[in-house]
């Protein structure tokens, strides 16, 4: 199916830890010139960000409890409530996994439910690490993450063995409540990949490889109006 420019769907990001100031600014340019949906950085890049995006439409994402989600939830509604106070339009927190897989639901939907109260009137998405949990884990922490009042559930931080999988993004299509979305997110770098996910049911990616991508849906978007002109005067 053709969605038109991907750049809509993007988070274009960059988390890595030496990331610098000249680097972010790039980012916020990158996104601002392609209209992505949003630049997705660490917490301390919030407030740069917000200066560099501003008036432009695309949104500022912070990621929080970041790459492990092991921390403690206090921890992680800190660093949240920094982010939103820095003007940060939407969080991606990384849930502790490790609660899901000892069977501690209990916990584990306690400390989603004190991260959305953490930022009212913010997008929300919790990234739930696919590739360490089994399809019925999996089907478990996308009706959590539904339970919690999150606007999305988002696949992977990109910082495990494996990222996103279509068979993953159906699943948690199939096991969300209607009006959460989809987020995939870790090794996601063409525009058939960006595609692929699209068409299994995702409504976000994730990804550092964003002008790459769309400059590839530009490449073959202008190769396909040549061919029509060549058609037509045939």
């Amino acid at each position: 199916m053709d969605r038109g420019d991907p750049a809509r769907y993007i988070d274009h990001t960059l988390l890595r830890a030496d990331a610098t100031a000249a680097q972010i600014d790039r980012l916020c340019a990158e996104a601002r010139e392609h209209r992505f949906a949003a630049v997705c950085v660490n917490s301390s890049h919030v407030a740069r960000c917000v200066r560099e995006v501003a008036g432009s439409g695309v949104r500022v994402c912070a990621v929080a409890g970041f790459p492990l989600g092991a921390s403690c939830t206090d921890v992680k509604i800190a660093e949240i409530r920094c982010a939103v106070g820095a003007g940060a339009d939407e969080v991606d927190v990384v849930a502790n996994v490790g609660l899901l897989i000892d069977g501690d639901e209990a916990a584990y939907a306690g400390e989603l439910s004190r991260i959305r109260d953490a930022c009212p009137g913010r997008v929300l998405k919790v990234i739930i690490e696919t590739w360490a949990l089994t399809d019925d884990l999996k089907r478990r922490a996308a009706r959590l993450v539904s339970d919690s009042g999150a606007d999305f559930v988002k696949t992977s931080s990109g910082f495990g063995p494996t990222g996103a999988t279509e068979e993953d993004v159906r699943l948690l299509c199939s096991s969300v409540t209607a009006g959460v979305g989809v987020k995939a997110s870790g090794g996601i770098r063409t525009l058939e990949a960006v595609e692929r996910m699209l068409d299994a049911g995702a409504s976000r990616i994730g990804t550092s490889s964003s002008v790459d991508i769309v400059a590839e849906w530009r490449r073959r978007r202008s190769g396909i109006q040549t061919q029509r002109e060549v058609d037509h005067e045939y």
